[in-house]
């Protein structure tokens, strides 16, 4: 996510792509938020994202990944600069019971012990380190990156991001490979190709900020599925607001490099200006979108329960990281990536 001072760096000149109404209001962490006029076949998966496995492991080569940058820094189509229309923010997120998704992992997590962090490398070890990953792919065939992490599923094959981070500017990106526990362009626990990529219905449908939630199944590789080799992180659904959280990611733009795991953790807000989502200090910037947060995270083993991801900063708010709330489309989508 941009700070205040990568503003300029983050090509905010261009109007913010938000719902009309917020024009203005917001920066993207992927140059996020396309415009209301793109549509798509709500929830529509992109089959072809990635390619063979074998193509992908050998395209994304170590100096690859290290020189991907942050979806937030490519410049993308030109957009209309006509006044808001009134009347054109989004629908508000669906909340419906709450529900809790187990770790694929040795024990559920307890109390977090220390908070507030603002944005820090991560030393304690654990699970995350195996489960958070970088997200590599091509944006109008230009090579870009984001975060991602590895979750319980049917098929322990899937990975939860951003909405911006599987599709943006109306179109799927490419080439999509994930590579847990990523570390200075080494890709320790493989490299795993996507066979799908899925989103909310509203964001495939208008890049709606308040459902920029996406999801990858990644095929196996070398005969294994992704969850039997790194585990997988639970989730929590509808869990409402202003929860103790930790969120991670691999910011990659100044004063980051992409080259380890980032984390902050403190009590959340409630959006107060123009979404439902959960707001946090955090002064990660471009890279990290799609990147996990977790409520009930336990420090000394490094598991937890997803509840959001990295997803957009206001300008006018810098070092405040905001995440979507998983309510039931959250949900939805998530029990469709795990049945793909």
């Amino acid at each position: 996510m941009p700070r205040g001072p990568l503003q300029k760096e983050s090509c905010v000149s261009r109007p913010p792509r938000v719902p009309r109404a917020a024009m203005g209001a917001l920066i993207a962490v992927g140059t996020l938020l396309a415009s209301l006029l793109q549509t798509g076949a709500a929830g529509a998966a992109e089959p072809s994202a990635a390619g063979s496995q074998s193509r992908l492991v050998s395209f994304w080569t170590a100096e690859r990944m290290r020189s991907a940058p942050p979806l937030d820094l490519l410049p993308s189509p030109e957009l209309s600069t006509s006044p808001p229309s009134p009347g054109a923010l989004s629908k508000a997120v669906r909340r419906g019971a709450e529900r809790l998704v187990k770790p694929t992992l040795p024990k559920l997590p307890q109390t977090p012990s220390t908070i507030p962090e603002a944005g820090g490398p991560w030393t304690g070890g654990g699970a995350v380190v195996k489960t958070a990953g970088r997200v590599f792919f091509t944006y109008q065939g230009r090579q870009a990156s984001c975060s991602g992490n590895a979750v319980t599923s049917e098929n322990k094959s899937t990975v939860i991001t951003a909405g911006h981070c599987v599709k943006m500017d109306g179109a799927w990106h490419k080439d999509w490979v994930f590579v847990p526990g990523y570390h200075d362009g080494q890709a320790p626990y493989g490299k795993w190709a996507a066979t799908t990529t899925l989103a909310t219905p509203q964001w495939t449908a208008s890049e709606d900020i308040n459902f920029d939630v996406g999801a990858a199944v990644v095929g196996p590789l070398d005969g294994k599925k992704l969850t039997d080799v790194v585990g997988g992180q639970g989730l929590a659904f509808n869990t409402g607001y202003r929860k103790e959280m930790y969120a991670f990611g691999y910011p990659a733009a100044d004063p980051y490099d992409g080259s380890k795991l980032i984390y902050c953790s403190g009590t959340t807000i409630k959006d107060p200006l123009l979404s439902d989502d959960h707001g946090l200090s955090c002064n990660m910037t471009g890279g990290s979108s799609g990147g996990p947060w977790f409520t009930s995270f336990d420090e000394s083993t490094g598991t937890g329960l997803q509840s959001s991801v990295n997803s957009f900063g206001y300008q006018f708010l810098p070092d405040t990281m905001f995440g979507p709330y998983f309510g039931d489309d959250a949900k939805d989508l998530y029990d469709k990536a795990q049945s793909a």
